[in-house]
């Protein structure tokens, strides 16, 4: 099955977690201080859910952590030309204003547990994998037909998700910075991107 499924536990990443913990690096100071600072009061505020897989030979050290919560994309707002590359695996007879999503919030993998040795697949790919299995799975209690996620507008994590099979929900830049209403002139921190869960059925 691989590392992260045969040799770490998936855990709630909650206060008795934190403190019985080393603590998370991912190796980004931002993700660092929500996974230490933020995490629990977003969950206290119902505003997302943490979990994290920590190492089954030292259950003391989290190998990576991610945040979820719900989300949908709304069709409504897109431009055509992306409203039709959004909805073009949905049947016509199923359209709608606004589809159901999940948003990964934060995603960190520890810089000690990003490569193991001997795995054909990065931890990161794991993540990602597993993750998206969690939301096809029969037990899961909500339909939930993409997982969108605000993607830091850098070249590594950018890379990451289109490796993972996310796609960029606006075409441009500038189509963004229209969408969101923000000054064409202004640098944008994050980029939207999506991942059609339809193809893993």
């Amino acid at each position: 099955m691989g590392f992260l499924l045969d040799k770490c536990t998936l855990r709630l990443y909650n206060e008795s977690l934190i403190s019985y913990c080393e603590p998370f690096d991912c190796g980004n100071v931002d993700l660092n201080e929500f996974f230490q600072k933020d995490a629990i009061n977003y969950q206290s505020e119902l505003l997302g859910k943490t979990y994290c897989f920590t190492l089954d030979e030292n259950p003391k050290k989290i190998v990576c952590a991610f945040t979820i919560s719900n989300d949908s994309i709304k069709t409504t707002f897109l431009p055509n030309s992306r409203k039709q590359k959004v909805i073009k695996e949905i049947p016509r007879e199923k359209h709608m204003k606004s589809y159901p999503a999940v948003l990964i919030g934060r995603l960190g993998i520890n810089a000690d547990y990003r490569k193991i040795k001997g795995e054909s697949e990065r931890t990161g790919k794991q993540l990602m994998d597993f993750i998206k299995s969690w939301f096809i799975d029969g037990a899961n209690k909500t339909g939930c037909r993409f997982i969108v996620v605000d993607s830091y507008n850098k070249s590594k994590p950018i890379k990451y998700y289109s490796d993972n099979g996310f796609q960029m929900l606006f075409s441009t830049e500038l189509q963004e910075k229209e969408f969101t209403n923000m000054d064409s002139e202004k640098t944008l921190q994050t980029r939207l991107m999506y991942f059609d869960l339809i193809v893993l059925k």
